[in-house]
């Protein structure tokens, strides 16, 4: 097994662990042991249980980056592709138990602060995606021009705002509805014209 294998398979067993004590009453030994390690041995891979906390979440974090990029391999219509990019990350909480139970334990991983993230890089590289999606959709004129920049910012914070709502402290099935209906009026405000804006409630529905 290779070490980038071994680190994919502590950071694994790591985040079950995280995601059934929680950060401060979890503890290196408990890892070690659901790993078949020693608590030496599974040091020669992190340097403290914080360290292995922050790579643990990174790699959560990542997992679910991919599987939206994942979801939205071989869609080449612009639009479906934002709405299935904005669909699926909206998602992935309610499958990923172990990453759920770690964002409601310790909320500051999506801080509402951009100065007060840890994980700016990954953050970051999720604006890249939605980023790209926004510059191509104006390209091939299906969006209106707009500050790509601004709009990527804001339309990520409202993202964050609803995985707090929908996962950290949840409020119910209303925030489905409200996430739907919220989707549906940025793309009326995106696309370029009439009849394009006629399509958001059909394109959300048929994501379901």
């Amino acid at each position: 097994m290779t070490k980038k294998d071994k680190l994919y398979q502590i950071y694994e067993v790591a985040l079950r662990v995280f995601a059934k004590y929680g950060y401060k009453k979890a503890t290196v030994e408990d890892i070690a042991k659901e790993m078949g390690m020693t608590k030496g041995n599974l040091y020669l891979y992190t340097k403290s249980k914080k360290d292995l906390y922050e790579k643990t979440v990174a790699h959560g974090l990542l997992r679910w980056q991919a599987r939206v990029r994942k979801e939205m391999e071989g869609q080449d219509d612009i639009v479906k592709r934002f709405v299935i990019m904005c669909t699926k990350a909206f998602e992935y909480l309610s499958k990923d138990s172990a990453l759920r139970a770690v964002l409601i334990n310790d909320p500051t991983i999506f801080p509402l602060s951009p100065h007060e993230d840890r994980f700016t890089e990954i953050n970051r590289a999720s604006m890249d995606m939605l980023k790209g999606i926004l510059q191509t959709g104006i390209e091939q004129g299906r969006f209106c021009k707009i500050d790509v920049d601004h709009i990527t910012q804001f339309l990520f914070s409202i993202y964050v705002m609803f995985i707090i709502k929908a996962y950290v402290k949840p409020e119910g099935r209303s925030t489905q509805a409200m996430f739907d209906e919220g989707l549906g009026l940025i793309l009326r405000g995106l696309l370029k014209n009439e009849r394009q804006a006629g399509q958001p409630a059909i394109l959300i529905k048929k994501r379901r």
